[in-house]
Protein backbone atom coordinates (compact mmCIF):
# COMPACT_ATOMS: atom_id res chain seq x y z
CA UNK A 1 0.00 0.00 0.00
CA UNK A 2 1.46 3.11 -0.90
CA UNK A 3 0.75 6.62 1.12
CA UNK A 4 -1.40 9.12 -1.48
CA UNK A 5 0.26 12.07 -2.81
CA UNK A 6 -1.33 15.45 -2.63
CA UNK A 7 -1.09 18.07 -5.41
CA UNK A 8 1.77 20.32 -5.96
CA UNK A 9 0.46 23.46 -5.58
CA UNK A 10 0.41 26.48 -3.38
CA UNK A 11 -1.57 24.92 -0.73
CA UNK A 12 1.12 22.21 -0.59
CA UNK A 13 3.90 24.97 -0.60
CA UNK A 14 2.36 26.62 2.23
CA UNK A 15 1.74 23.60 4.34
CA UNK A 16 5.58 23.01 3.79
CA UNK A 17 6.43 26.53 4.55
CA UNK A 18 4.53 26.75 7.53
CA UNK A 19 5.17 23.24 9.25
CA UNK A 20 8.99 24.47 9.09
CA UNK A 21 8.16 27.77 10.26
CA UNK A 22 6.45 26.81 13.19
CA UNK A 23 9.68 24.40 14.18
CA UNK A 24 12.15 27.11 14.25
CA UNK A 25 9.16 29.72 15.67
CA UNK A 26 9.55 27.63 19.30
CA UNK A 27 13.39 28.30 18.67
CA UNK A 28 13.07 31.97 18.26
CA UNK A 29 10.29 32.36 20.95
CA UNK A 30 13.00 30.98 23.71
CA UNK A 31 14.84 34.31 22.99
CA UNK A 32 11.45 36.90 22.41
CA UNK A 33 12.99 37.11 19.00
CA UNK A 34 10.11 37.30 16.08
CA UNK A 35 10.78 35.60 12.22
CA UNK A 36 11.25 38.90 10.61
CA UNK A 37 13.80 39.84 13.13
CA UNK A 38 15.88 36.58 12.64
CA UNK A 39 15.36 37.29 9.04
CA UNK A 40 16.94 41.00 9.49
CA UNK A 41 19.82 39.30 11.63
CA UNK A 42 20.50 36.90 8.75
CA UNK A 43 20.70 39.82 6.51
CA UNK A 44 22.38 42.45 8.53
CA UNK A 45 25.34 38.70 9.33
CA UNK A 46 26.68 39.25 6.26
CA UNK A 47 29.64 41.50 4.60
CA UNK A 48 31.72 40.82 8.51
CA UNK A 49 28.10 41.80 10.23
CA UNK A 50 28.12 45.44 9.02
CA UNK A 51 25.79 46.57 6.47
CA UNK A 52 24.09 49.14 4.32
CA UNK A 53 20.44 49.56 6.70
CA UNK A 54 19.34 49.44 3.10
CA UNK A 55 20.16 45.73 2.42
CA UNK A 56 18.42 44.61 5.37
CA UNK A 57 15.03 46.36 4.80
CA UNK A 58 15.76 44.95 1.13
CA UNK A 59 15.78 41.26 2.41
CA UNK A 60 12.57 41.92 4.20
CA UNK A 61 10.41 43.56 2.13
CA UNK A 62 11.58 41.22 -1.09
CA UNK A 63 11.40 38.18 1.14
CA UNK A 64 8.99 38.41 3.38
CA UNK A 65 6.90 40.66 1.31
CA UNK A 66 5.93 43.07 3.90
CA UNK A 67 6.08 46.82 3.68
CA UNK A 68 9.25 49.57 4.35
CA UNK A 69 7.75 51.02 7.50
CA UNK A 70 7.22 46.75 8.57
CA UNK A 71 11.03 46.35 8.08
CA UNK A 72 12.48 49.94 9.30
CA UNK A 73 10.42 49.23 12.27
CA UNK A 74 11.69 45.92 13.09
CA UNK A 75 15.07 46.78 12.59
CA UNK A 76 14.41 49.63 15.00
CA UNK A 77 13.38 46.92 17.12
CA UNK A 78 16.56 44.74 16.98
CA UNK A 79 17.93 48.32 17.53
CA UNK A 80 16.29 48.94 20.76
CA UNK A 81 16.87 45.40 22.16
CA UNK A 82 20.72 45.89 21.78
CA UNK A 83 21.15 43.43 19.24
CA UNK A 84 22.02 45.86 16.02
CA UNK A 85 23.68 49.26 15.91
CA UNK A 86 24.03 51.93 13.68
CA UNK A 87 27.82 52.38 13.51
CA UNK A 88 27.67 55.15 10.68
CA UNK A 89 25.12 56.76 8.89
CA UNK A 90 22.94 54.45 7.07
CA UNK A 91 24.70 51.15 8.07
CA UNK A 92 24.25 48.74 10.91
CA UNK A 93 25.73 46.24 12.51
CA UNK A 94 25.05 43.26 14.58
CA UNK A 95 26.29 43.78 18.25
CA UNK A 96 28.33 41.20 20.41
CA UNK A 97 24.98 39.95 21.51
CA UNK A 98 23.42 40.33 18.09
CA UNK A 99 25.67 37.92 17.15
CA UNK A 100 25.67 35.62 19.44
CA UNK A 101 21.93 35.24 19.11
CA UNK A 102 21.89 34.62 14.91
CA UNK A 103 24.29 31.81 15.80
CA UNK A 104 22.31 30.24 17.82
CA UNK A 105 19.43 30.83 15.71
CA UNK A 106 21.42 29.37 12.89
CA UNK A 107 22.57 26.61 14.26
CA UNK A 108 19.17 25.42 15.28
CA UNK A 109 17.52 26.24 12.34
CA UNK A 110 19.93 23.93 10.84
CA UNK A 111 19.77 21.42 13.11
CA UNK A 112 15.77 21.29 12.28
CA UNK A 113 16.56 21.28 8.73
CA UNK A 114 18.91 18.42 9.05
CA UNK A 115 16.25 16.25 10.45
CA UNK A 116 13.19 17.35 8.44
CA UNK A 117 15.18 17.08 5.12
CA UNK A 118 17.06 13.38 6.05
CA UNK A 119 16.97 10.75 3.72
CA UNK A 120 15.34 12.70 0.73
CA UNK A 121 17.84 11.89 -1.86
CA UNK A 122 19.69 15.17 -2.67
CA UNK A 123 18.46 14.86 -6.90
CA UNK A 124 14.95 15.32 -5.16
CA UNK A 125 15.66 18.26 -3.28
CA UNK A 126 17.10 19.50 -6.77
CA UNK A 127 14.35 19.56 -8.54
CA UNK A 128 12.17 20.65 -5.69
CA UNK A 129 14.83 23.93 -5.45
CA UNK A 130 14.28 24.24 -9.24
CA UNK A 131 10.51 23.80 -9.10
CA UNK A 132 10.07 26.60 -6.50
CA UNK A 133 12.61 28.70 -7.92
CA UNK A 134 10.78 28.93 -11.08
CA UNK A 135 7.15 29.16 -8.62
CA UNK A 136 8.84 32.28 -6.62
CA UNK A 137 10.23 34.21 -9.90
CA UNK A 138 6.72 33.61 -11.51
CA UNK A 139 4.66 34.66 -7.83
CA UNK A 140 6.98 38.23 -7.75
CA UNK A 141 6.17 38.89 -11.81
CA UNK A 142 2.87 38.62 -10.67
CA UNK A 143 3.33 41.25 -7.87
CA UNK A 144 5.53 43.64 -9.89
Amino acid sequence: MTTPVAPFDGRAIGLAHYASRAALERVLARSGTTFEQSVALRAASGDGGTVERALVVDRLTDGLKIDESAALRTVGELTARGLLEEPAPERVSLTDAGRELFTSIRTAGEEIAARVYAGIPAEDLAVVARVLALVTERADAELA
